[in-house]
């Protein structure tokens, strides 16, 4: 499939309203904080999630954190069901399957590898959109310079790991690859966090019947039902919202490289939750993403003030 033309064309452009009931302080924080704020709450709900899977299952938890962040998502943003094109209605369908299958494919990797190999693999996904979307010789240096530590962090290959759970892992990087790109479709078509919303409630409704099937009545116990409402609030509704947002100022190829930085911060995570020290090569694998995502950051920095002489900084 080739790739769609979201993913190769300009920024689009800036947000020029707050979604409904999100305080307008988001935007202050630039589209690279909010990438970064929403890749801190993504990996801290992830360990949380790890934590819950003996109670619910990997189905189970899944299917409790696109329940709660869909229905969160539409008390929230109250969206429009009307006055849309099919394609419209195409993409967010398009873009729900795409968030399920993701989510469905990292939980299995979860629960059969470590989350910070999981995590490395995934993000294979995105470098590998970043090479192809990048219009830019030098993007293939920064992701060069990223997938090194990505496999550092890996320390230096997986051939130890459950292989059906390296290939989830992969499966879902392919998923988010293409969640980047219809998460950037989808926040062009639909105002504020309309289509987010919708496509929150696709992706619930397709995966109710797994958990339904794996957990049954585990599902509504108060105690899983509110640990999978913690999980949905941080790994689905503030991280999908707030890249959602970026997505809408920054290309997909730069959002694709800054994707990196997520085994580094789920190392962060496991080093403050899980008492997991650093060892010296994650630490060269976090400095190698970390440079790689402030290059890229600076390449577009750089590529947009070339096309806007005059304009003060």
């Amino acid at each position: 499939m080739s790739l769609p033309d979201a993913a190769v064309s300009s920024p689009p452009s800036p947000i020029r309203t707050a979604p409904t009931g999100a305080p307008r302080r988001w935007g202050s924080l630039g589209p690279v904080g909010l990438v970064f704020a929403g890749g801190i709450s993504v990996q801290f709900g992830g360990a949380l999630a790890v934590s819950l899977m003996p109670r619910a299952g990997a189905l189970g938890v899944v299917t409790l954190r696109l329940a709660v962040a869909a229905v969160v998502l539409l008390l929230v943003c109250r969206p429009r069901l009307r006055g849309h094109s099919r394609m419209d209605w195409g993409t967010v369908v398009v873009f729900g399957i795409t968030m399920a299958a993701m989510n469905g494919l990292f939980y299995q990797a979860v629960a059969r590898i470590p989350l910070g190999p999981a995590v490395t693999l995934e993000v294979l996904g995105p470098l590998a959109l970043s090479v192809v979307a990048s219009r830019r010789a030098i993007n293939f240096i920064w992701a060069g310079l990223a997938l090194a530590g990505v496999f550092l962090l890996g320390g230096g290959g997986f051939s130890s790991l459950d292989p059906v759970g390296v290939a989830f892992a992969l499966g879902a990087g392919a998923m988010w690859a293409a969640y980047i790109v219809f998460s950037a479709r989808t926040g062009r078509r639909f105002p504020q966090a309309d289509g987010l919303a919708l496509a929150m409630v696709v992706a619930a409704v397709l995966f109710f019947p797994l958990g339904v099937m794996e957990s049954g009545a585990k599902l509504l116990d108060p105690v899983t039902i509110g640990l999978g409402a913690a999980v949905a609030i941080l790994s689905s509704v503030l991280p999908y919202t707030l890249e959602l947002l970026a997505l809408r100022r920054l290309p997909a190829s730069t959002f694709a490289i800054l994707m990196s930085l997520e085994p580094a911060i789920a190392a962060t995570a496991g080093f403050l939750i899980l008492n997991q020290a650093l060892s010296a090569m994650e630490s060269v694998a976090i400095a190698l993403v970390i440079a790689a995502s402030m290059g890229a950051v600076r390449t577009q920095v750089g590529r947009g003030r070339a096309k806007t002489p005059g304009t003060a900084s």
